[in-house]
């Protein structure tokens, strides 16, 4: 990596595990952790995930090639503003964020002269956030989207996916705009219906959730995921988790019609086409 030092802001299980993952690389630059939490920070220290740290956005930048933003994306407009002082031209700005288009647009504008974004979304996670949960294998053999705009830069854009080929990930390239109508489907729906699942449970009897057995748990797996951070992904992609949600709803309606008519042949043939297009997910 041609980098001599990394800020990476937010030391969650992603911003914690990039960390972790580079120093497995052997990286002879230096690390800087910043964050709200000073105790967060004290632990990543030693961790050894990163060499020192700073609350201060525009301290912890300072002299940095490369700021990650892996704190909530509902944050990076007013981290931006604070860490402007403090970047240094022909710095690097990137992301890790799962929505894309809005940022990607908010990001360039912010940019100071001689500093360039790269938005990018690495595809990995765990059923657990925060610094404890963070693993320097977590992005081995995963795919990372970068979604590079008009304006950004050929150079930027190599030197980001440098930095997530040598942690092992996989890139892929896609406008900002594809990536938020795909991901609306593939993650965000998925997300906000799993949240949902739970509810409905609670709402029929809070006491029989613990009946649940591993098709559940399976299920509502990413519920687990932090509220705050899914809160502000659906309001950055709100149109087109709303036009998925509402394919969703069509086909519950669907269902539920189907079985008021006792349309079994109809609810079977449903599931078996769901069932076969599950199995493209396991030959991916």
């Amino acid at each position: 990596m041609n980098f001599k030092k990394i800020a990476i802001i937010g030391l969650g299980l992603i911003g914690g595990s990039l960390a972790l993952a580079i120093k497995q690389t052997g990286f002879k630059g230096s690390i800087t952790g910043i964050g709200r939490r000073e105790e967060n920070l004290i632990t990543a220290k030693e961790l050894e995930m990163i060499d020192d740290y700073s609350t201060v956005h525009a301290e912890g930048v300072k002299d940095a090639d490369l700021v990650v933003l892996a704190s909530s994306t509902g944050n990076f407009k007013d981290i931006m503003n604070n860490m402007k002082p403090g970047l240094k031209t022909g710095a690097i700005v990137t992301d890790v964020g799962s929505v894309k288009a809005s940022i990607v647009r908010t990001l360039d504008d912010m940019m100071p002269d001689g500093v360039s974004f790269v938005g990018a979304h690495p595809i990995a996670g765990r059923e657990c956030s925060g610094i404890d949960c963070a693993s320097a294998d977590l992005f081995r053999d995963s795919k990372c989207i970068i979604t590079p705009s008009p304006r950004t830069v050929d150079h930027a854009i190599d030197n980001v996916i440098g930095m997530w080929e040598t942690v092992g990930a996989v890139t892929l390239h896609m406008s900002p705009e594809e990536h938020d109508l795909i991901f609306a489907a593939v993650s965000h729906m998925p997300h906000v219906v799993a949240y949902a699942i739970i509810n409905t449970i609670m709402d029929v009897n809070p006491n029989i959730l613990h009946f649940g057995g591993t098709g559940l748990k399976d299920m509502s797996r990413i519920a687990l995921s932090p509220a705050e951070l899914w809160r502000d992904i659906c309001s950055s992609n709100k149109d087109e988790v709303l036009n998925v949600l509402k394919k969703f709803s069509s086909t519950i309606s669907d269902l539920i019609e189907k079985l008021q008519n006792s349309d079994w042949p109809g609810l079977e043939q449903e599931f078996n086409k769901a069932q076969e297009a599950r199995k493209l997910i396991e030959s991916d």
